[in-house]
């Protein structure tokens, strides 16, 4: 291919990038769209900035809170979590620990190994409603209360 031939793919690439972009990018538009941008702009701004779930669309669903548990010495920092979900919501648990163990969530029966450094990750729909305990195997194994998380999963 020759050096014209190139720039000519270049340029005409370019222009079809534009156009693209022109087309996908609505803009312009008369003066009543600009002030109804404007005061909608103004309403929002004079208002308390709304949490995640009131601005998401079906088109762009609110990404789900990521609970974070920790797990030091055997025991859970901070005590056992509490997890209320609606039926129908994308769950998503991180368990770290210092030590090796293995964490089981009744119920929906995941159970995924944890490490120094690499936690365990749950991440699923609950599609199930009712009161489900995440438990430490080493903890149950060793006698203690092998409690890390209650999931409470509430009808929708």
């Amino acid at each position: 291919m020759s050096r014209n031939q190139r720039i000519a793919l270049v340029i005409g690439a370019l222009l079809v990038a534009v156009v693209a972009f022109v087309i996908a990018n609505p803009g312009g538009g008369d003066d009543d769209d600009s002030d109804q941008a404007a005061q909608t702009t103004t309403t929002e701004s004079s208002e308390p900035a709304p949490s995640t779930d009131e601005t998401a669309t079906p088109e762009t669903p609110a990404e789900p809170a990521v609970t974070r548990i920790a797990v030091r010495g055997g025991e859970v920092a901070g005590g056992p979590k509490t997890i209320t979900v609606t039926k129908g919501d994308r769950v998503r648990i991180v368990v770290t620990a210092d030590a090796h163990d293995d964490m089981h969530l009744h119920g929906y029966d995941i159970e995924k190994p944890v490490e120094p450094g690499r936690p365990a990750r749950f991440d699923f729909k609950a599609n199930l409603e009712g009161q489900f305990e995440m438990e430490s195997h080493v903890a149950e194994d060793a006698g203690r209360d092998p409690t890390v998380a209650s999931l409470v999963v509430e009808p929708s």
